[in-house]
């Protein structure tokens, strides 16, 4: 795109803005609700765990605000060093990390502390954005475009693995191949790669203890019979209490701060278990309140990708934002309501995290731009014409690879 190209932003798109937000101020209703016991618990201090939360919101609002200004040519620019940048810090955690949990993903010391698997969620998208744009759909089909997109994505993978950390390898996969099939990448080839990412999977659970305890006392391994028929009940205590905790909740919660599945009952209530805490304090309503609004911001998401759909970078990461913060959504609620097995991912700006929550509103104001750039017709101005499709016509490909 040539700089005369580059698009005039419009208005701020609200059908983004306000369901974030609104995730964003429950999650950090949530993560003081749900984890003052743990912090008064420990030598941190009841307000430990929301002081730095809501520093965290701070950054990533910022972050956000800066995404939301620097146009798509730029940001595509920038994919190829952040990429790389990231790369580097994720092998750094192999290197000079520090283990919490029994998981090595951190760098840093204290507040300054840096978990490079959460930004690598979001450089990605961006630099396959701009790596899948620039090519065509023979040379994506070709065994060199595959192997490219195998590379990129596969490095990514394996020193993520390392840590290790599969919830954050599915979510990265999932969301990589969703970009993949949307630049017109054969369904049949798709679905190869989905069985043999899945043949991988099944290997990671099975050589791992934990990870297959957690797999076969799902609900879903017994009803599939490759679950025990009676399962450890250590292996169920996060999920029982979890879902003990919502049924208590019923319609309308016991009450903002009343939870008692937090003390204790719980395990990481605060972390990969908000969800639980969220549906005994405000009930179904309360649950389905943020089921509606993860579902607005999806049609939202892929409507805007919809509008960017003859330019591939833009609309490309839309896509890959919005498939990473649903499927991240997905596998959180069915993991703590017993659908899916556990996989301990967080629940995007709900859960405690600091760096996940900074990362995810990057992408948002990323989400933002692309918006303003691409926005919505109305009534009395003329649709824009759509330049720079690329050689490969985003929009043709998208629509040939649906219809795979």
């Amino acid at each position: 795109m040539s700089a005369a190209s580059v698009r005039a932003p419009g208005r701020v798109d609200f059908w983004i803005l306000i369901p974030i937000c609104a995730l964003t101020i429950a999650g950090l209703i949530a993560v003081y609700s749900a984890s003052f016991v743990v912090g008064a618990a420990s030598e941190r201090g009841s307000n430990y765990y929301i002081y730095r939360q809501v520093l965290w919101a701070a950054v990533g609002t910022a972050l956000a605000i800066v995404l939301m200004n620097i146009s798509t040519e730029r940001l595509r620019a920038l994919a190829g060093p952040a990429i790389c940048a990231t790369i580097l810090a994720l092998a750094a955690v192999m290197v000079m990390g520090y283990s919490v949990n029994g998981a090595q993903r951190w760098i840093g010391y204290g507040i300054f502390s840096v978990q490079p698997a959460e930004y690598a969620k979001f450089t990605l998208v961006l630099f396959l954005g701009a790596w899948l744009g620039s090519r065509t759909l023979p040379v994506m089909s070709s065994g060199e475009g595959l192997l490219g997109f195998l590379f990129w994505v596969g490095t990514i993978c394996g020193l993520i693995m390392a840590q290790p950390s599969l919830g954050t390898t599915l979510i990265i996969g999932a969301t990589s191949l969703t970009m993949l099939w949307m630049r017109g990448f054969p369904v049949t080839r798709t679905l190869a790669l989905i069985s043999a990412g899945l043949l991988l999977v099944s290997l990671f659970v099975i050589t791992s203890g934990y990870r297959t305890e957690r797999f076969t006392s799902s609900a879903i391994a017994r009803a599939a019979g490759l679950g025990a028929a009676e399962p450890n009940p250590d292996d169920r205590f996060q999920i029982d209490h979890a879902v003990s905790a919502i049924g208590n909740g019923g319609l309308e919660g016991i009450g903002i701060g009343a939870s008692r599945g937090k003390f204790f009952y719980i395990p990481e209530s605060h972390t990969d278990g908000i969800f639980a805490v969220v549906g005994e304090e405000t009930g179904f309503i309360g649950t389905m309140s943020i089921i509606v609004l993860f579902v607005i911001l999806a049609g939202r998401g892929y409507q805007v990708a919809q509008r960017a759909a003859g330019h591939p970078f833009p609309h490309l990461v839309a896509i890959g934002i919005t498939t990473w913060f649903i499927v991240q959504a997905i596998l959180n609620i069915g993991g703590i309501t017993d659908v899916l097995p556990l996989t301990g991912v967080p629940l995007p700006f709900l859960s405690y995290g600091g760096n996940a929550l900074a990362a995810e509103l990057m992408a948002v104001g990323a989400l933002l731009r692309i918006s303003r750039e691409f926005p919505p017709p109305r009534p009395g101005r003329p649709i824009p014409a759509t330049a720079n499709r690329g050689p490969a016509q985003a929009t043709s490909l998208t629509v040939q690879g649906a219809a795979r």
